[in-house]
């Protein structure tokens, strides 16, 4: 049996439910033709990698090219803080191992852009984390819009909303430091928001937006006072190819929220709503069913939203570790994301979300911050224009966005790769 064995790069909270993933995919998909173990953990702290070794990974290693150049290692799984990505996605695609790697891609879209393309030329496959994508629900509502259900899709609204700024005293993590996210809220929570309505809706075209920074002056990762240089808030509008439009908020100080992301989506004949902390249903509004004309409708017929019990019901291999009625938790996502991309390198299907659906999801976001940044005053008209006329048609890109002392210096890292 394929047995893939993984590197881990990055052993946070997010390293740590990729590896719970990993070794729960048995409990959650049966008759699997292929295994999956992480056999290598990388981070910067020692102490991180003796408590990998309790969960049970044989070896660690603090130096991240140890690990991408193992040619016992099949796949780089990348979990550390955004501004390393770049760097670290080069390397493993010269040493063309397969990549799962968390949101967002990169920091800039030039870089996604750079990423992707490279990845492409050199044939490594790459699936970037949007979990989401992999609840019931969410999955139900790209059926239903598959099959036309909701009709031509009118409008949109998406909100990711935390709680976790509210609190000036408690010191600030490092997705609240931008120059170690290379963004704000808007990278960490609004990539999420701006996925489903990409994966559910279809590709964007326009984009405004606007930063929010509520508490300037807060506890620092070291305790002491510290400027806030990142957004707490994120507000966008935008449009997307097929007409629709829409609006995506991405917050961490919406007080009294938990991991609240909502999402309703409005067609021609009907209508699907989706909550997080409800997340075993999926409410979907079926327009067909309040247009009759029988004595019934007088008293309301089935008009109305019904709540579609998607709970544990996934399609085969999946079979419900606790029976299909047994409520559901935001982790399954993840276990779902990481079956998806291992089913895919098996059988040698398209991997989505895919490194080119992260360039895209990139391409909004620098946008979104080119607007907002010209609000308040610090670009102008000429380099938005710019930035869009580098992004054009269903995700294919001008080559003239990759400079060719990038594409040489590129060229040149994977000849020496390629010599180790």
């Amino acid at each position: 049996m394929k047995k893939f064995k993984i590197g881990l790069l990055g052993f946070g909270n997010m390293g740590r439910t990729h590896l719970y993933s990993i070794e729960n995919l048995k409990y959650y998909y049966k008759d699997l033709p292929f295994e999956a173990e992480v056999v290598k953990v990388c981070t910067t702290n020692e102490k991180t990698g003796a408590a990998a070794r309790s969960f049970g990974i044989p070896y660690s290693t603090t130096n991240e090219d140890e690990m991408i150049y193992d040619p016992d290692i099949d796949i780089i799984d990348v979990s550390t803080p955004n501004i390393y990505h770049y760097d670290t996605l080069k390397k493993i695609i010269s040493a063309e191992k397969a990549i799962y790697c968390e949101k967002p891609l990169c920091v800039t879209y030039s870089q996604a852009k750079q990423v992707a393309d490279l990845a492409n030329r050199r044939g490594v496959v790459g699936q970037i984390v949007f979990n989401n994508r992999y609840l019931a629900p969410i999955m139900r509502a790209k059926q239903l819009i598959s099959e036309g259900k909701l009709g031509r899709i009118l409008s949109f609204r998406c909100a990711y909303l935390h709680s976790s700024c509210c609190d000036v005293t408690r010191s600030a993590g490092w997705k609240q430091d931008k120059s170690i996210c290379g963004g704000g809220v808007l990278f960490d929570l609004g990539s999420h928001a701006i996925d489903l309505i990409y994966y559910l809706c279809g590709d964007f075209s326009y984009v405004r937006g606007m930063s929010q920074i509520a508490y300037p002056v807060r506890r620092g990762m070291d305790g002491n006072e510290w400027h806030t240089n990142a957004d707490e808030a994120f507000y966008i509008t935008a449009k997307l190819k097929n007409g629709a439009c829409g609006t995506i908020e991405a917050s961490k100080i919406a007080i009294g929220t938990n991991d609240d992301l909502k999402l309703e989506i409005y067609g021609e004949k009907g209508a699907i709503k989706f909550d997080l902390m409800q997340p075993n249903f999926l409410y979907y509004y079926d327009g067909s069913a309040a247009r009759g004309h029988d004595h019934n409708t007088d008293l309301g017929g089935n008009a109305g939203f019904i709540a579609i019990e998607c709970v544990g019901r996934y399609e085969s291999p999946a079979f419900p570790i606790c029976g299909v009625k047994a409520p559901v938790g935001w982790v399954r996502g993840h276990v779902g994301s990481y079956y998806s991309f291992l089913d895919a390198l098996y059988y040698s299907k398209p991997i989505s979300p895919s490194l080119d659906d992260g360039a895209h999801i990139q391409w909004v976001m620098e946008r979104a911050y080119a607007d907002a940044a010209m609000a308040n005053g610090e670009n102008n008209e000429k380099e938005l224009k710019e930035k869009d006329i580098l992004h054009s048609g269903n995700k294919s890109y001008d080559v003239h966005d990759t400079p060719q002392s990038d594409i040489a210096a590129l060229n040149n890292a994977l000849e020496v790769a390629n010599r180790r």
